[in-house]
């Protein structure tokens, strides 16, 4: 007999991994895991965001931990996952949303800048999704859900100029696809998001000089406001999509159609 809707969507007795999940819509998504039922593990880079974060969701009385971690360094990841285990027994739901990036026209962009964007925005994603990956397999079940950007669909002449965020973003696209096709028999489900713009420190500096031009020509002529990547953040990691993966669910108020 086929679930109840409410149950579909129900993430009770689950655990679930945010990168990134201190600041902007790693916050967000969290939340929403948490508001289905989920238990929360969060990784960030710096503690004092982190703290912040985990006393705000205690006041809300979600079960929630944390731990520093540089999804770059694979001594961390593996690190963080152990942590993980040891405190929940088990990784169900991961979201892959730590990134950071860099702006420069491409034939100025130094070199040390373009390896960063890419250890933290591709390798970083594909270690996390590596290490909590052997744990899933333990279960023949999980869902991984990557955070890409409309970036990694399209361009514009006009800006931003960022190739190394671009570059990751396109690359993890295929990650996704590719991590989807290898563990799919094996129970693992592995979809991504890519957001338009949305309100955020990462986002804001580009918001300020687009907005406008968001305002006059997009679908639906807004920037993203806060609760509208929450949908489809529990929709891809609950049962509710347990018949989806490869997939990116594009969020962007139909800029890329």
């Amino acid at each position: 007999m086929a679930k109840h809707i409410r149950d579909l969507f129900d993430l009770t007795g689950k655990t679930a991994i945010v990168t990134g999940g201190s600041r902007g819509i790693g916050v967000e998504m969290a939340e929403a895991l948490a508001e289905a039922g989920a238990s929360l593990m969060l990784c960030a880079r710096r503690e004092e965001w982190l703290n912040e974060t985990i006393e705000e969701f205690r006041g809300k009385n979600f079960r929630v931990e944390g731990k520093i971690c540089d999804v770059a360094k694979p001594e961390d990841v593996q690190a963080f996952v152990d942590e993980t285990v040891k405190t929940f027994g088990k990784i169900d739901v991961l979201i892959n949303n730590a990134g950071i990036s860099w702006g420069a026209m491409p034939e100025a962009m130094p070199l040390a800048q373009w390896q960063k964007v890419i250890d933290v925005n591709l390798t970083g994603c594909f270690l996390m999704a590596q290490a909590v990956g052997r744990e899933m397999l333990k279960n023949n079940s999980g869902s991984i859900i990557n955070i890409a950007s409309i970036a990694g669909l399209s361009s514009s002449a006009n800006g931003p100029f960022y190739a190394g965020y671009a570059a990751s973003k396109a690359g993890l696209i295929g990650l996704t696809r590719e991590l989807a096709a290898s563990w799919g028999r094996r129970g693992i489900r592995v979809n991504a998001i890519a957001p338009g713009f949305f309100h955020s420190r990462l986002a804001d500096a580009v918001i300020d000089i687009y907005e406008r031009s968001i305002q006059e020509t997009n679908v639906i002529p807004r920037i993203g406001e806060e609760g509208e990547l929450k949908g489809a953040t529990v929709f891809l990691a609950s049962d509710a999509s347990s018949y989806i993966t490869g997939q990116t669910i594009v969020v962007d108020g139909g800029m890329t159609i």
